[in-house]
């Protein structure tokens, strides 16, 4: 049986909530972590378990000493309901679908054959058919982009896929029968982060993306920190290398110049009088060739700096590092420190650098999860 999860209101709303994100928890751990008594939480979980969204379990049973008998944790059935991701880049689609909690059950992509609207909608529903294909029926469908969607349906600007005003999120429910939520790629990573990730617990957290360009999202009080400007990738022009290379927009040493994969390749193609691809520059780099190894450190020292100014300015618990590039960290890990060190002050505490996976089945749930989020929320 599907259960239908109804947005919740109030107590009922953070009682559902707080289990979908960190069960299975035992009635006395969640009386505690939402200052209920017990006769209250107890009135609050019975229509919850009566409909079959909250389930006891017998893992990890617990003792409550008041009772003298075990309790048996709550928590939420995560095959109960599934959702599709995919996240959209210039030339590809890439597809996840996930349960409940945002587990990847399986991935795949399909290439795009133009950027056009309606062909780009064709390959999404014919992948979002794969995908579902043997799983439970489907809740929701969510995309993201490189660009902007004001109400999470209709394309405002989408700069790799040139795009403007396209009723993009209307297009996909019609063509796959799902509900569709479009939702800014840094935006959807950042969300899979705050509500399942590295920042699950943490009220202040950042993102730093590397890839294509460079990304950032910012976690505060629990929200993520969104704007008119967040399609656009603004922290992708900060200088950072007054010597630096240009980026195509004219700017001299900025993030994008300095840290994104076609700039690094580009950097090192040039200096070694051949044609480089990401891996290869890297690998170079991390076997002792010269100019590979500028190349891939000053690139280093450039994420560093980038690290210590959203350090200095925002005081996140923690920085998630991500994006298709992350290897970057790997092999210039001296140089990002040596770059820390020069600009944080030594009283303050560490950055906490969180290296989480870059590929694009990353991205593509937390297409996903803003689906999970619009499902379990709700919309007003």
């Amino acid at each position: 049986m599907t259960v239908t999860w109804e947005p919740l209101r109030g107590p009922s709303h953070a009682l559902a909530l707080d289990v979908l994100l960190h069960g299975p928890l035992s009635r006395v751990e969640l009386a505690r972590r939402l200052d209920l008594s017990a006769p209250s939480l107890s009135r609050l979980t019975k229509p919850l378990v009566d409909s079959g969204l909250l389930v006891e379990v017998d893992e990890h049973r617990t003792r409550d000493a008041r009772l003298g008998r075990p309790q048996r944790p709550l928590d939420v059935v995560p095959e109960a309901h599934h959702f599709i991701g995919i996240k959209l880049t210039g030339d590809v689609a890439y597809g996840v679908i996930t349960t409940l909690r945002a587990d990847i059950v399986r991935s795949a992509e399909r290439p795009l054959p133009s950027t056009d609207p309606e062909a780009t909608v064709a390959v999404i529903a014919e992948l979002a058919a794969a995908l579902a294909e043997g799983s439970p029926s489907v809740t929701a469908l969510g995309i993201s982009i490189g660009g902007r969607s004001p109400d999470h349906s209709l394309v405002s600007t989408a700069p790799f896929l040139d795009w403007t005003d396209v009723p993009f999120g209307s297009m996909v429910e019609e063509a796959t029968g799902l509900p569709v939520v479009v939702e800014n790629d840094l935006v959807a990573l950042t969300e899979a982060e705050h509500w399942f990730g590295a920042g699950r617990d943490a009220r202040r957290f950042a993102v730093i993306t590397i890839g294509a360009g460079v990304g950032y999202g910012l976690v505060v009080g629990g929200h993520v920190v969104t704007g008119i400007d967040a399609g656009f990738g603004p922290v992708g022009h900060i200088p950072l290398n007054a010597n630096g290379p240009v980026c195509f927009a004219g700017h001299r040493g900025c993030s994008t110049a300095m840290l994104s994969i076609p700039a690094i390749c580009a950097q090192a193609s040039a200096a070694l009088g051949r044609p480089l691809g990401y891996d290869e520059v890297l690998d170079l780099a991390a076997a002792g060739d010269p100019a590979a190894r500028r190349v891939v450190d000053d690139a280093g020292h450039a994420l560093g700096l980038l690290c210590a100014l959203v350090g200095n300015l925002t005081m996140p618990e923690r920085i998630v590092l991500s994006g298709e590039g992350i290897r970057l960290v790997e092999v210039a890990r001296p140089a990002i420190d040596e770059a820390i060190n020069e600009v944080r002050d030594i009283r303050a505490e560490p950055l906490d650098l969180v290296i989480r996976p870059g590929d694009f089945s990353q991205w593509a749930r937390g297409a996903a999860v803003v689906a999970i989020q619009t499902y379990v929320l709700g919309t007003d």
